[in-house]
């Protein structure tokens, strides 16, 4: 029985998205379970701690959900900057991506999980080639994880990229893995057919998984669909019975009214990616409208190619400050709001809800430890406010996923930094010769 026990912080535990601060609290977890949240004087210890983490000076709360990325596209940061979505993909990232080994995936991912444990990211929803590759990576480092391989209906192979993604699915989700949740991941209804999609849709049904997908990322995305299907992205992949298995929809930038009611009724979750969606130029996502619909929405940093960093934080400063300007209501994402979508909302929008999200009983223990002693950090008035609107990656302190400490005082425990700058370099080089 391992048992790690955090005291002396202030917590908050966004659970049933409660964003107050607690005073004088502690947690306790038993072989990576949530057993204990709340007063540390009414706490009984479940026996010695094997771990005890003395949280003066920070702030204790649930990791963070990075609910849509590439991880692996750490490697084509800074390579294709500053062009609209369709040809950064069919002239730079789709030529790179035919190269990829195993090898690179690998790297590319472990600097990713590097990247996001630094920043307080404790579960990633991962959308790339080579799935088996990322998970191994995330395996190895500790990180949670929702692996999925991205399938592509317009290429030669796609039949059997069709058929390894179902049986890599099918594999680990009867895994007793508790930090590797797979999904099905076709790219988005304009490079997959309708029969392929369909196929999916059976498929995840089939083998009781969610499908990641983006949807509604651009305004040529919604052109391509009323050509093919004559409606809108979201109201096509309802018709077709999309939304009739849990789905997480990318981006969902250029949503119409009835689109917001199908995403809210059908219970689908939302990654809303504003750093992306701003760099690419794709728009401003309609988040408020689908929040006060009562939609899953969740953030997510997109891959390192478009952002270009995996750091959430940032995401929900961004997505607070841009559906201000963007309605004219300064009330429109409040930092309560933005809070929750980097944490439960996350977890909600990846239908992973009952086990993270918030710091609860029952739950997995995925919690981080937010440093408070620096500048920008002072007065506190308000420490939600001082997250959202503040606070930045390199605050974060300590990372736990699962009751296991991955980061400690800044350093992290299970990756080694300087192999991997070095690996992923040489794969950098191979990838990108004209940049050495």
């Amino acid at each position: 029985m391992a048992v790690l026990r955090i005291d002396g912080a202030q917590i908050i535990t966004m659970a049933d998205g409660d964003s107050r601060v607690q005073d004088g609290w502690a947690l306790e977890a038993v072989d990576g379970t949530i057993t204990y949240v709340g007063p540390a004087d009414e706490l009984l210890p479940a026996g010695e701690p094997d771990e005890r983490i003395d949280g003066t000076g920070c702030l204790l709360l649930p990791g963070f959900v990075n609910a849509h990325t590439h991880a692996a596209m750490t490697l084509f940061r800074g390579i294709a900057d500053d062009m609209p979505l369709d040809p950064w993909l069919r002239e730079k990232i789709w030529p790179a991506e035919a190269m990829l080994t195993e090898d690179d995936v690998y790297w590319g991912t472990l600097l990713g999980c590097a990247e996001m444990l630094r920043a307080g990211v404790t579960c990633f929803n991962d959308m790339y080639h080579l799935p088996r590759v990322g998970a191994r990576a995330a395996m190895g480092c500790g990180i949670r994880m929702c692996p999925a391989g991205v399938l592509l209906g317009i290429v030669p192979n796609a039949e059997d990229m069709f058929e390894e993604a179902k049986t890599f699915t099918r594999e680990f989700a009867a895994r007793d893995d508790l930090c590797i949740h797979p999904m099905l991941a076709p790219h988005a209804p304009y490079t997959v057919p309708r029969e392929m999609m369909e196929r999916v849709i059976e498929a995840a049904d089939e083998i009781g998984v969610p499908i990641h997908i983006h949807l509604a990322e651009t305004a040529d995305n919604v052109a391509a669909a009323m050509q093919t299907y004559g409606t809108t992205p979201i109201q096509a992949m309802d018709a077709i019975g999309l939304f009739e298995v849990n789905v997480l929809g990318a981006h969902c930038v250029h949503l119409d009214d009835r689109d917001i009611e199908i995403v809210a009724a059908k219970g689908a979750g939302v990654a809303h990616c504003p750093g992306s969606n701003l760099k690419l130029a794709s728009g401003i996502a309609r988040t408020s409208d689908l929040l006060g619909a009562g939609a899953r929405v969740g953030l997510g940093t997109d891959g390192a190619g478009s952002n270009n960093n995996l750091d959430l934080l940032e995401e929900a400063r961004l997505a607070a400050l841009i559906a201000k300007v963007s309605t004219g209501d300064p009330t429109a994402v409040s930092a309560d709001a933005a809070l929750q979508m980097a944490t439960l909302g996350g977890a909600r929008a990846i239908f992973l809800e009952h086990c993270i999200g918030s710091l609860e009983v029952g739950k997995h223990c995925d919690c981080i430890l937010v440093d408070l002693d620096a500048p920008h950090l002072h007065p506190r008035h308000s420490l939600v406010s001082h997250m959202i609107y503040a606070a930045q990656a390199a605050d974060v302190r300590d990372t736990i996923v699962n009751g296991r400490v991955l980061m400690r005082d800044r350093k992290l425990l299970t990756i080694d930094l300087p192999k991997t700058y070095a690996r992923v370099a040489e794969c950098a080089k191979r990838l990108f010769p004209e940049h050495r």
